[in-house]
């Protein structure tokens, strides 16, 4: 006989055998949601190292902190992936852990832009516009994996809105080199900068006010499938 049992007490869900339409298509579902997560935490690893080894030969602190965006993007997909197959309430607790994420790299950067604004220093320009324009394709790639499953639960929900804020972030550094290249001063990309942290934060509070809504909703047991 086949039928969906309740979760364990990890939190994780059995697979179920495809007994019906409708449990079929949900582990179908999960399946493809891990195929791409395993893509996009790939992407977002490769790219992390290589945005840090650029930052650090150029000196560019903007580098060095994006790449740090990259590996809690990473740490974030890696997450995702070990909740896929566990219940609503681990996918709504991954989401805050994301949100939580979020805050900080959010809170970093408005720290960094009040060291720069205390500490004036162009940025490479040349090595911000290369590296930015290869982070955009990346996180762009990433964006359109994910952007099918955007709806699908709060775990890829909150995974979607990392990636997007990810092109926001992107488009900015690019934009902020431009404005160092014409002006030659630092400025554009500090106040840039705040901007950006200042979206990164209403997102994550919002990722944050979605999982305690989750949290706090009871938990329903799945209930067994007739014989």
């Amino acid at each position: 006989m086949g039928g969906r049992r309740a979760a364990d007490g990890r939190g994780e869900v059995p697979v179920p055998d495809c007994c019906d339409d409708a449990v079929c298509e949900v582990e179908k579902l999960r399946t493809r949601q891990i195929s791409t997560l395993r893509i996009v935490f790939g992407i977002n690893a490769v790219m992390f190292v290589a945005e840090l080894a650029t930052g650090v030969l150029a000196g560019s602190v903007s580098l060095v902190s994006d790449s740090l965006d990259m590996l809690g993007d990473a740490l974030a997909y890696g997450l995702s992936l070990y909740v896929v197959r566990r219940s609503a309430q681990w996918k709504a607790r991954s989401a805050a852990v994301k949100g939580g994420i979020m805050a900080a790299f959010g809170l970093a950067a408005l720290g960094q832009a009040a060291y720069k604004a205390w500490v004036p220093h162009p940025p490479g320009f040349a090595a911000m516009g290369l590296m930015g324009t290869a982070a955009l394709a990346a996180n762009a790639t990433c964006l359109g994996l994910l952007w099918r499953h955007r709806s699908d639960d709060i775990n890829m929900q909150s995974v979607w809105i990392c990636s997007r804020n990810d092109i926001v972030a992107n488009l900015s550094v690019i934009v902020a080199a431009g404005l160092v290249w014409f002006w030659r001063t630092g400025w554009p990309d500090t106040i840039i900068g705040v901007a950006l942290a200042v979206f990164v934060l209403r997102s994550a509070l919002r990722v944050l006010r979605r999982a305690r809504t989750e949290l706090r909703a009871p938990a329903v047991a799945p209930q067994a499938s007739r014989p």
